[in-house]
């Protein structure tokens, strides 16, 4: 155990280690990245995140290079909860604080799961409706900001934060709230990182107001850079919060938070449509569109049938088609009604479709179906399906010339590109198989990655659509910012952590020639679905 490990043991409550074997796990996540730490920390309480984040950016004051991460569950396939410095594990500030039943609020640590909240909040009826993985951390919702399967009918992480608490660069605590200006002012003139962050954000809003309304205008689109700035102020309040959702840890590390809960639902009604021709299954989920879904969810018939050669039995869900689309789509809202109208779409399918409508018989069928994206991202035959080119923005009406785009793009790079996503958030994903111990893989995939994202942009799409850049995506989004949206964010940067601690190669800070010569070149110990 080094000196640096031993000070920092004395320093907090919980522990700091150093060891092989503890910094080999924490050295990847769920991207095709590899970076090797030197330190992993297990805070046990929003002081001890505070003692370690005033020790390295005190040693940043010094001309010491310095680099703090904060770990939830390592599901990120961007990369963002790697470091070659020290990484912050939330895996012991798991707590739920408080709850208030009646006014449907929660507090708890950023560490807690989405399944373990949700359990919890079942008791009192309530849940948080986001379909990401159940282990996702609350605090690694708010970092990524994703863009889940319900988002379009439920908004994501952000529409249920009330407030957080954020632990800044320097070690100082910022709660957020929506204050009037008047309150922005006092704050302002505090001799604090905080007041210095109160001023300096206010004074960037006044003369950057242009810039900022452009920004608002894709804020749906693109989660590169910080565009939630546009969002901070409000007629005339202001609220830091929006700024840490997608900012991956280089603002601050979020420490607790405060959710407003919604009524758990009925169990849902789902229905599968298979499609000979993309142009009818857009079709359909163009009408079902209209019946408020909780998703709807579009699936190239390659994936499927992968998953019926892997041993899933999906003959009574799937016709047997070789090429084609699925439609999944689900309803918690007025179930009975919605089916019925989608019934009524039955007669009106074309030729050769078919659709399927839950019942009690066909409900463990429907359950197996759904499993079979699972197979399809994690069979281990022939390589990995490693996230590159992944939750990217499309339009839904450039779908189809998406499409005659891919095949081009199949021929030359001889790859198996099956598109899955969701239609409702206009949210996709590519995942071909790649062989990590191939010696010109990283080459193949740095090409993959620039030809996919430039093939997206052509169709009106961003790449940074459904989650933030990260370090994979930030190799094609940092060449494509404007040069003002550029220097706007840098500036929001230097204003939370002037010495540069927090996530230094993510976002903006993240270097192609770093990120590209990280690539991984063994699959990863576990399998995460």
């Amino acid at each position: 155990m080094g000196k640096i490990t031993k000070y920092l043991n004395q320093l907090i409550v919980g522990n700091v280690f150093d060891t092989p074997e503890i910094l080999e796990t924490y050295s990847t996540d769920r991207s095709v990245l590899k970076i090797k730490p030197k330190f992993v920390a297990f805070p046990e309480s929003t002081d001890d995140i505070r003692k370690l984040l005033r020790f390295f950016n005190q040693i940043a004051t010094k001309d010491i290079p310095a680099s703090v991460t904060v770990c939830g569950s390592g599901l990120d396939e961007g990369g963002a909860d790697l470091s070659s410095g020290l990484v912050i594990s939330t895996e012991k500030l798991n707590r739920m604080l408080e709850i208030d039943p009646r006014e449907r609020l929660v507090r708890v640590q950023a560490g807690i799961t989405l399944k373990e909240l949700n359990t919890a909040l079942s008791v009192s009826g309530l849940t948080i409706p986001i379909s990401g993985h159940s282990g996702d951390t609350i605090g690694g919702l708010i970092s990524n900001n994703p863009v889940d399967n319900w988002s379009g009918k439920y908004g994501g992480i952000s529409n249920f934060v009330e407030r957080i608490e954020v632990v800044l660069a320097n070690g100082e605590c910022l709660q957020t709230s929506r204050m009037k200006n008047y309150y922005v002012a006092k704050k302002a003139v505090e001799k604090s990182l905080e007041g210095d962050i109160y001023r300096k954000i206010s004074k960037l809003l006044k003369s950057k107001v242009a810039i900022v309304k452009g920004i608002e205008q894709n804020i749906v689109r693109d989660k590169s850079g910080y565009p939630t700035i546009a969002k901070a102020q409000r007629k005339d309040t202001l609220d830091l919060m929006p700024l840490f959702f997608g900012a991956q840890g280089t603002l601050g590390v979020v420490s607790e938070v405060i959710l407003r809960a919604v009524p758990l639902s009925k169990k849902p009604a789902r229905l599968v449509a298979t499609f000979k021709e993309l142009g009818s299954a857009l079709e359909f989920a163009h009408k079902i569109k209209d019946l408020k879904p909780r998703e709807i969810n579009l699936c190239d018939l390659k994936i499927i049938q992968e998953a019926r050669e892997s041993g899933k039995n999906l003959d009574g869900v799937i016709r047997k088609l070789e090429d084609g689309f699925v439609i999944f789509a689900s309803f918690d809202e007025k179930v009975n009604s919605c089916l019925k109208k989608v019934s009524l779409l039955q007669k009106k399918l074309p030729r050769g479709a078919k659709l399927i409508l839950e019942s009690p018989e066909n409900t463990l069928a429907l359950n197996e179906f759904e499993n079979a994206l699972p197979v399809y991202l994690n069979s281990p035959k022939n390589g990995e399906r490693v996230p590159i080119l992944n939750n990217f923005y499309l339009p839904e009406y450039t779908i189809d010339s998406f499409m005659k785009d891919l095949e081009v793009l199949k021929q030359k790079l001889g790859l198996d590109l099956a598109l899955f996503g969701s239609y409702l958030t206009n949210n996709y994903n590519l995942r071909p198989k790649f062989d990590l111990e191939d010696k010109d893989f990283n080459k193949k995939a740095a090409t993959f990655l620039r030809a996919g994202a430039y093939v997206i942009n052509r169709q009106g799409g961003k790449l940074a659509g459904g989650t933030p850049e990260g370090r994979v995506k930030a190799v094609v989004t940092n060449t494509e910012l404007k040069d003002a949206e550029k220097d706007l964010y840098d500036e929001i940067k230097k204003i939370f952590d002037q010495n540069n601690i927090l996530n230094p190669d993510v976002k903006l800070g993240a270097s192609s020639k770093f990120t590209l010569t990280h690539f991984r070149s063994t699959s990863l110990p576990k399998i995460m679905v």
